[in-house]
């Protein structure tokens, strides 16, 4: 049986608990390729219930998490109904305590149905909820997020934002670079995104408001929130594995390859590398977003934006940063583990994950747990295995 003075630990000091009795699928393995972790925590997921379970459901998307590492996870409220006030966010609560095997925590919406118009009751739901966001639409209105900052201020919560302006998408599916040109598609300009970035960090900065960036893609995001921090603006952000190991060069004609925001250029994908380096990009979060196979079988131009991810997060970012020298292994852990959960105010619990980092396999969608299967890295080959992950002292996935 697999003792824990037998595994390397990395961010964590002592296991705190013993899982005396799950260790058989560990027992024929050569116990110097573990490495004891603490548990993952997502501050991006879409786990699409209420209202659309047939893409995934919060007992599908909890157990998807676990297997990936995940212990903890933030829930994004683009659901039906939209979380926007107590009695909506009851029911997303209801389904949590029933079926999630991890802890989710719920984020409340910025505005009334994200609709970008009149405020949700930010009051009420701020002692539920883990921050406020529309993510999936960004806040067209300067003076609505003027408002919902000054808010969320006095209530001591962060404002996450999907930053996307509206009218310079223009009907844009992918990038607006080399690949959308050669190949006729309508391109997503950078501005779409680092423009409205820029507005808030402005807003932000007048107003004292604690400001996260969802998902940022370019290299302008990246400057600007470099240049943010060092302004003193309380502002922190996000990148997911999708931007940080490819890039515009690598789409196919596969809704697979189609998020929001999209896959960018060679050059945007090096600025983020280099904002994980030097502390710019706060995080890594995985903007996990399952449709059904009918939904992500119409090509680039008609499937819909989103990939799932929180499965193959941690393999895919060890094998490609982490194994190639990029990124040290404890900066990784803790872009997964501490900075998050230090940003978010979310206290550490008794939570851990087992990997055994020498176990190689290739990516098979039709392996998930989730109840989506597109990703853009079916096929490729990865190392790292999980093979525990305990949650709150109980084991939530064993190999």
């Amino acid at each position: 049986m697999l003792q824990f003075d037998q595994v390397k630990r990395i961010g964590v000091e002592a296991a705190p608990f013993s899982p005396e009795g799950l260790a058989a699928p560990f027992s024929d393995l050569n116990s110097s390729a573990f490495v004891l972790l603490p548990g993952f925590c997502d501050v991006h997921v879409h786990f699409r219930e209420p209202g659309f379970s047939y893409k995934e459901t919060i007992a599908s998307g909890s157990r998807a998490a676990a297997r990936g590492g995940y212990s903890e996870v933030c829930a994004m409220p683009n659901l039906d109904p939209v979380p926007d006030s107590l009695e909506h966010l009851a029911v997303e609560e209801a389904i949590i305590a029933r079926t999630a095997c991890i802890r989710v925590r719920p984020y409340a919406a910025i505005t009334v149905g994200q609709k970008g118009e009149v405020l949700a009751d930010l009051e009420a739901l701020a002692p539920h909820v883990v921050a406020f966001s529309d993510d999936g639409h960004g806040v067209q209105s300067d003076e609505r997020m003027r408002e919902a900052m000054c808010r969320a201020k006095a209530l001591g919560k962060l404002i996450v934002a999907h930053c996307e302006d509206n009218r310079l998408l223009r009907g844009g599916y992918i990038h607006d670079g080399a690949y959308a040109a050669a190949h006729g598609h309508r391109g997503i300009c950078s501005e779409s995104e680092w423009g409205q970035i820029a507005r808030d960090l402005k807003l932000a900065e007048e107003i004292g408001c604690a400001y996260h960036v969802c998902h940022i893609s370019t290299k302008e995001s990246v400057a600007l929130i470099r240049e943010a921090k060092a302004r003193g603006v309380d502002v922190s952000c996000e990148t997911a594995p999708h931007y940080l190991l490819l890039d515009e060069t690598d789409l196919q004609e596969d809704g697979r390859f189609k998020m929001n925001p999209p896959l960018r250029a060679p050059e945007d994908r090096e600025a983020l590398i280099e904002g994980l380096l030097d502390g710019t990009i706060d995080c890594i979060a995985t903007d996990h977003a399952p449709h059904s196979a009918a939904e992500k079988a119409k090509g680039l131009a008609g499937s819909a934006f989103g990939i799932v991810g929180i499965e193959t997060a941690f393999p895919l970012l060890y094998t490609g940063l982490v194994k190639t020298g990029v990124l040290p292994l404890e900066r990784l852990v803790a872009l997964l583990t501490t900075t998050p959960r230090q940003r978010f105010g979310l206290p550490a619990g008794e939570d851990y994950s087992i990997w055994d980092l020498n176990a190689s396999y290739r990516i098979d969608p039709a392996d998930f747990l989730s109840q989506g299967k597109a990703t853009p890295f079916e096929g490729q080959l990865v190392f790292g295995k999980c093979l525990l992950t305990v949650c709150d002292g109980k084991a939530v996935w064993e190999a």
